[in-house]
């Protein structure tokens, strides 16, 4: 088998398994360059709410090396309505190891670790529509060393 061919087929598994995921309504992760988050680097994820009656989990991704100097990441974000109104804002830590051990959470391949984490439990937005959630890192580090990428993914609770 060709190399195409071979990358055709993985292409179209991937898409496969991606499609069969019926609890989530969005996701996107953005890479950053050199593995490295600017403490200016602002990710804004847009992102549609089909049923404001409806509960959601709103989740990190976070691709990080066994190398990242730290255990923890804090973030802030924002949300914001359609309208550009703030509805929320919080700073938010999550542990990405163990504190004591240095084992890292999340699934790994060669030093890289994916881990999802649960950010907004059974969130209810208080309508239907068009939403922002902007997040900056919030560490004293700048800029961020070993972070692949970071995203969002917004889910419905309980499905």
């Amino acid at each position: 088998m060709t190399k195409n061919r071979i990358s055709t087929i993985l292409v179209l598994i991937l898409f496969i398994l991606s499609s069969c995921d019926k609890s989530r309504i969005y996701e996107q992760n953005f890479d950053f360059p050199d593995n490295k988050w600017e403490e200016n680097k602002e990710l804004t994820f847009e992102f549609e709410v089909p049923d404001h009656r409806q509960m959601y989990n709103v989740l990190y991704n976070v691709r990080y090396s066994v190398d990242y100097p730290f255990y923890n990441l804090y973030i802030k974000y924002n949300l914001l309505d359609s309208a550009g109104r703030e509805i929320n804002q919080k700073l938010q830590g999550m542990d990405l190891m163990d504190s004591k051990t240095g084992k890292p959470f999340g699934k790994g391949v060669s030093g890289v670790y994916d881990y999802r984490i649960l950010a907004l439990p059974g969130y209810i937005f208080p309508y239907s529509g068009k939403y922002k959630i902007k997040v900056r890192q919030y560490m004293r580090q700048n800029p961020l060393p070993q972070i692949y990428s970071f995203g969002l993914r917004l889910e419905k609770a309980g499905a």
